[in-house]
């Protein structure tokens, strides 16, 4: 197999009636594995591999040539998991990534959840709880061992306590509270630069210095992180718009929110 080719396991949904079932790609450089991991789902009806790849190159390509539902990926295919995780959601934003790794750490764990990964394992789970992995994960769960689901809210809270503390807490400008409150609305990057008196590329200069400024990542996570830690309450002597107000948190998360629950950048 060369580089950027992804050898199939199975025809067409439509030939080997697996219709309606769950697809995945399995990427492992380690061909004991593969095997391994075909045999236990050989036996399941609602699971099927259509593809499986040896390495991170071939992996992007095979999410863009396969309409696979997970892609249960090795985490040592690269140097660089958050790059390769980052390029296979580029391609294909819908794939839900299983990582297996050996040896999880806290530090990767919160990143590599950060950057979209739905689920880790290692490579000593048991066959039955793989199986479940994917299919919670298809049904859009998390899955993570206690372990790892401590270190995710732990490293919530640590981000929590930035805002809580005076010392640490945030600084922002009037402006960049009155874009906040605009995005907490739902507004289009159009409709705050006329809201505030100003340009749509000044609008997005400015959500980039803010992402920045809060750890988030788009706008989404910019009106739960305000709900959540009540910003514009804290800022609310600041020269916001009068029109600007913080939308209810259902209403905020919808309006923001496309009808796939993707966040408009």
């Amino acid at each position: 197999m060369t580089i950027g080719e992804a050898q199939p396991v199975l025809p067409p949904a439509t030939e080997d009636g697996s219709e309606g079932a769950i697809l995945v790609i399995l990427a492992d450089g380690e061909p004991i594995f593969r095997v391994g991991v075909r045999k236990i789902i050989a036996v399941e009806d609602d699971i099927h591999i259509v593809a499986q790849v040896e390495s991170a190159e071939n992996a992007v390509t095979a999410v863009g040539r396969y309409d696979a539902d997970v892609i249960l990926l090795e985490c040592e295919l690269s140097s660089t998991p958050s790059e390769m995780v980052t390029s296979l959601l580029a391609v294909a934003p819908s794939i839900k990534i299983v990582l297996v790794m050996t040896e999880p750490t806290e530090a990767e764990t919160v990143e590599l959840m950060r950057l979209g990964v739905r689920g880790i394992v290692t490579r000593s789970i048991a066959p039955d709880l793989l199986i479940k992995c994917i299919h919670k994960v298809h049904e859009g769960e998390t899955w993570l061992d206690h372990r790892g689901v401590n270190w995710v809210i732990e490293a919530y809270r640590a981000q929590a306590s930035l805002l809580i503390s005076p010392r640490n807490r945030v600084k922002l400008s009037p402006r960049e509270i009155q874009i906040i409150a605009g995005v907490t609305q739902g507004l289009r990057n159009k409709d705050i630069a006329q809201e505030v008196g100003t340009t749509e590329q000044v609008v997005k200069n400015y959500l980039r210095k803010i992402y920045d400024k809060l750890g988030v990542s788009d706008r989404l996570e910019l009106a739960l992180y305000c709900i959540h830690h009540r910003l514009l309450e804290t800022y609310s002597g600041a020269n916001a718009s009068s029109t600007a107000q913080p939308a209810p948190e259902q209403a905020a998360i919808e309006a923001i929110a496309g009808p796939a629950g993707t966040a408009r950048r």
